[in-house]
């Protein structure tokens, strides 16, 4: 644990499995999450579930995971299916920027899930193509927010994120309100959207309002799209440098693309165990942000109302404490029932009351993608590159991820 004084306010950052369970599985209440921290998010989310607490945050999500149950999940398979196949396809011979290629990829399979349509979808392609922006122009911390201001208070953001988030905010809206004309005609798809947008609070009867519906998408576009595309470059790196693990995960992505296979998961139980192995060293969101509402005390340590916490998986998931050779890529101590994966200290989709409803999907999204790509493709590392992490609104390499493909 480590505690750290400013002017404005105090914060913790909490690395034990105990510590971490106080404040996201005992009392989460207790501990919600952080306005400060949020509040750079707010002009693309605005009151999303990702960012709302309280009654407003559980009403979202008693409308929300109805949507995400293993049969309905297992229905958006084959959507999945087409965007990792499609995404393949596109690749070619020869050197690329994997960052890139995988912001498309998962931008596609997202959009395919929640409203039936490609990416090459006039309006998601314009949706895609403002986030990127947004995404480069927004850093993952506001500053501003830290000091002590009333909610009123101008955040001062970039006027670049400001603009990419009413572009991106605009063409949801225009889905939305064609996917609400469609469910009132009786003509809608059977997907996240219409299913949502058909759920009623079972507390109080009622669904979500129009620009509330843009609300959750705008974060199912940033959970479903951003987080993935950043696990999936890390995945194909860690693979085009391990070149034993490569080679099993197209082994298993062979028999499960070949004529007659694909017909389960399990299938390919080890590109899902490089892709837990992807989540454990390269996080999609490194640190999570929690403000205290009650005092009270950390080892000794009083913790003062107002005060930050701070959940930082990238540094959990490599504590030497609880992880044998954390630095090191080993996607094989995901075996033999998880003798060598310390489970507690592992959670980069969040873990108790706020764990990401989306945690399958995106299990499955990444499984698929990295099949998809190793029963074509052979990885290979480019010459004195190795790519920097840093975060933006989730962990992506400085200079993108170049590597070296041929065909198979």
């Amino acid at each position: 644990m480590a505690e750290f004084k400013t002017p404005f306010f105090r914060s913790f950052l909490v690395n034990e499995p105990d510590l971490v369970s106080e404040v996201l599985k005992r009392r989460p209440s207790d501990f919600p999450k952080s306005n400060r921290v949020v509040e750079g998010l707010r002009p693309l989310l605005g009151d999303a579930v990702f960012v709302t607490n309280g009654e407003t945050w559980a009403r979202q999500r008693r409308i929300i995971d109805p949507a995400f149950d293993a049969s309905f999940q297992r229905e958006l398979l084959p959507s999945i299916k087409a965007a990792a196949q499609t995404a393949a396809a596109r690749l070619e011979p020869g050197t690329i920027e994997v960052e890139a290629w995988a912001s498309r990829g998962a931008a596609d399979a997202i959009f395919r899930a929640l409203f039936s349509v490609p990416i090459d979808d006039a309006l998601a392609l314009a949706t895609f193509n403002a986030f990127h922006t947004y995404q480069r122009s927004q850093p993952l911390l506001n500053l501003a927010a830290f000091l002590p201001l009333p909610r009123w208070v101008p955040r001062c953001h970039r006027p670049a994120a400001r603009a990419a988030a009413r572009a991106i905010r605009a063409s949801i809206t225009a889905m939305v309100r064609d996917r609400l004309g469609e469910i009132t005609a009786g003509r809608a798809p059977k997907d996240l959207a219409t299913r949502i947008m058909n759920t009623p609070d079972p507390a109080t009867g009622v669904g979500f309002a129009e620009q509330e519906m843009v609300d959750q998408v705008a974060i199912f576009f940033l959970a479903g799209h951003e987080t993935s595309a950043a696990a999936l470059s890390w995945a194909l790196y860690l693979l085009a440098t391990h070149p034993e693990a490569q080679a099993s995960v197209a082994a298993e992505a062979r028999d499960f693309w070949s004529e007659g296979g694909g017909q389960s998961l399990s299938q390919l139980g080890f590109a899902r165990d490089v892709f837990r192995e992807t989540l454990r060293l390269y996080p999609p969101v490194p640190m999570m942000v929690r403000e205290a509402r009650q005092p009270g005390f950390f080892r000794g340590r009083r913790v003062k109302r107002g005060a930050q916490v701070v959940v930082s998986p990238w540094h959990l998931q490599r504590n030497p404490r609880h992880w044998s050779a954390p630095d090191a890529f080993d996607p094989w101590r995901w075996s033999l029932g998880g003798r060598g994966a310390a489970k507690d200290a592992y959670l980069p989709f969040s873990t108790g009351p706020r764990v990401c409803p989306g945690t399958s999907f995106a299990m499955a999204e990444g499984v698929l993608f990295l099949s998809s790509v190793l029963a074509r493709w052979r990885l290979s590392p480019v010459q004195n590159f190795e790519p920097v992490p840093v975060a933006y609104l989730t962990l992506r390499s400085q200079d993108g991820i170049i590597l070296e493909l041929s065909r198979r």
